[in-house]
């Protein structure tokens, strides 16, 4: 029986659909549902001047929310702001560097007072780095730079916005992450994975307090999106991966429904079984390191800033 091209094409879609769902987190593109959730509310965007961070900005922009879009990059915010405004939507810019703890304070005092509590804080913004150990030894810096954007940088951002939304009695946090926090560490991303953990982790112990006074928390763990984060590792590129917009859908999923996590469905049993076959899965990483790394001569020296 000859099969024709237009058949293997359906299959094609059919498979590409199910290796979606099973990669990546849920997603949701409904604006009707959106604009229910975020109409007339107050939404902060860190990383907001590329990728995740641009997208879910214009996405809750156009669902009705007021977005406030930080960056370091103010030509690119103002770019954006601009954008949005003339779309129709509304957006304010509001450059700042979340490693400086003075402009964090500023940041959070000005928000504040300009906005009241925020509805919405989506805590985006992070510094990628692929670098092995053994390229480290004299690069201690390399830790800090991480710890300060994806571990202390939005935490301080929390700090300083969290008071007026306990005030107020609602809130909703949602922490974009990745999956190599929850599943066995990969090698060359310990600086990168060490700080997302952090942060992860810090926030996991808050939520329960912060839950009691009606700030809800998110975390949405991604395996992988299309950014210029993932440019500097070919590898990747190789992988099945969402695009900004789709991550974008991911997000606003999050502030629809408000779970406590979304996640690829394959993380949870991954994460079961890094505890009960912790031998194995270690084993598998470091075959990872030597097929795709060693091998390759590829030692990681691969960055990309916030």
């Amino acid at each position: 029986m000859r099969v024709s091209a237009a058949e293997l094409n359906v299959v094609a879609q059919v498979l590409s659909r199910a290796a979606d769902r099973l990669a990546n987190p849920a997603r949701v593109s409904d604006p009707a549902r959106l604009r229910a959730a975020v109409e007339g509310k107050i939404a902060l965007v860190t990383g907001a001047s590329y990728g995740i961070g641009e997208a879910t900005a214009r996405r809750l922009a156009a669902g009705g929310a007021t977005v406030l879009v930080v960056a370091r990059s103010g030509e690119r915010l103002d770019d954006l702001a601009a954008s949005i405004n003339a779309g129709g939507g509304r957006a304010v810019a509001y450059p700042a560097d979340l490693t400086d703890e003075g402009a964090v304070n500023a940041l959070t005092e000005r928000i504040t007072e300009e906005h009241g509590p925020v509805d919405i804080v989506v805590s985006n913004a992070g510094k990628s780095l692929r670098r092995s150990l053994h390229d480290q030894y004299d690069r201690p810096h390399d830790f800090e730079r991480t710890i300060g954007i994806n571990y202390l940088g939005p935490i301080r951002l929390l700090l300083g916005l969290v008071p007026a939304m306990r005030g107020r009695g609602s809130g909703h946090i949602v922490n974009v992450s990745s999956v190599g926090v929850r599943v066995v560490p990969g090698p060359q991303w310990g600086a990168y994975q060490a700080s997302k953990g952090a942060f992860d982790r810090w926030l996991r112990s808050v939520a329960p307090e912060l839950h009691a006074d009606g700030v809800a928390v998110t975390t949405v763990y991604f395996a992988l999106v299309r950014t210029r984060m993932i440019e500097p590792t070919p590898i990747l590129g190789r992988l099945p991966g969402l695009s900004a917009d789709e991550a974008a859908d991911a997000i606003a999923k999050a502030v629809i429904e408000r779970p406590r996590t979304s996640e690829p469905p394959w993380v949870l049993p991954a994460e079961v079984a890094s505890v009960l076959f912790a031998g194995p899965a270690e084993r598998a990483a470091r075959l990872w390191y030597r097929r795709f790394f060693a091998e390759s001569g590829d030692a990681g020296l691969k960055e990309v800033p916030a």
